[in-house]
């Protein structure tokens, strides 16, 4: 499965969310920090452990960046 991670730069920090699971959002003061937010409340979400996810980098914009999450879901 692989969900799209957008995390947008602002004025205060960085806020991230995963559109297609409703509610997946944070906020932090750097972007490292807000990755690793998100990706704990996706495996909230998804029931998975969190070291089975991997990450890329897809596109970067000036206040945007984009990251595909990539996972197995077994079970």
């Amino acid at each position: 499965m692989v969900l799209d991670i957008i995390v947008k730069h602002t004025n205060d920090g960085c806020t991230a969310e995963i559109p297609s699971l409703n509610g997946c959002e944070s906020w932090a003061h750097d972007e490292d920090t807000v990755i690793i937010k998100i990706l704990e409340l996706a495996s909230f979400y998804l029931k998975t452990d969190v070291k089975k996810f991997k990450i890329d980098k897809a596109r970067n914009s000036q206040n945007r960046s984009t990251y595909k999450l990539v996972f197995y879901k077994s079970g």
